[in-house]
């Protein structure tokens, strides 16, 4: 897996904001992430190495886009196109896009786009019932090759259906939240999710419990570090 950020900073919508982790680690050391910067390693995907070639390479594994910011900023979008320009050029790569902005993917795509490119994933993100109701359709109906749901921070028991059962979504991604203000993540909600996916036999991954988690009624506070070991060790993970 490589993380390749090529702006950094968010701006927070709701108190659902799944990029929150952004600012309580940049208010740590003085940052106001709501200023959004173009990074170092902003072209990345196009860097090379004293003999020509590219360092990024297929052995890099995936190549996950502003994990620390949101791909579809409209702080952003005067460089967009010059990352959408590196992403056409390195179709050699698979470049996976998570956003809880898919509402702005009609705006934001290339003019090239058609009807999606191989190598691009786009996930949207869904921390509750009113974000998925809201977020989903736009994905569902965006020409898009690959789509993936995650909902991670999860904040109650969410219900996707009738959008699994068009068969256009790849995988299903679940998880609590962390941080020392980290709401809870119960294990039936969980359950449930993962149930609809079996049963639309679509790939679940429940990535991490979060660091307050819910099981049979009892709430267990769970170390940063044991977070997505506890999650395996529940076995809810389904590939159809």
């Amino acid at each position: 897996m490589a993380i390749w950020n090529p702006w950094h900073g968010c701006t927070k919508l709701s108190p659902g904001c799944t990029n929150c982790y952004v600012y309580r680690r940049d208010e740590s050391i003085g940052k106001d992430a709501s200023v959004v910067t173009k990074t170092g390693d902003y072209d990345l995907p196009v860097k090379k190495n004293r003999q020509g070639d590219y360092k990024l390479t297929d052995a890099d594994g995936v190549v996950y886009a502003c994990m620390t910011s949101d791909f579809f900023l409209d702080t952003a979008d005067e460089w967009r196109p010059g990352v959408w320009d590196m992403i056409r050029e390195r179709r050699d790569l698979d470049f996976f896009i998570i956003t809880k902005r898919i509402d702005r993917f009609e705006e934001c795509k290339p003019a090239d786009w058609g009807d999606g490119w191989d190598h691009v994933a786009i996930c949207s993100t869904c921390e509750n019932q009113d974000r998925a109701d809201f977020r989903l359709p736009f994905l569902i109906n965006a020409p898009i090759k690959h789509r993936f749901i995650a909902s991670e921070p999860m904040l109650e028991e969410i219900h996707i259906e009738k959008y699994l059962e068009t068969g256009l979504i790849e995988k299903v991604v679940c998880g609590g939240e962390s941080g020392p203000k980290a709401r809870p993540c119960d294990f039936e909600w969980i359950k449930a999710m993962r149930k609809q996916c079996v049963d639309y036999n679509v790939e679940f991954f429940f990535k991490q419990t979060g660091a307050v988690f819910i099981k049979d009624g009892k709430t267990y506070h769970i170390e940063r570090k044991y977070q997505s070991s506890q999650a395996g060790k529940a076995k809810m993970n389904y590939i159809p």
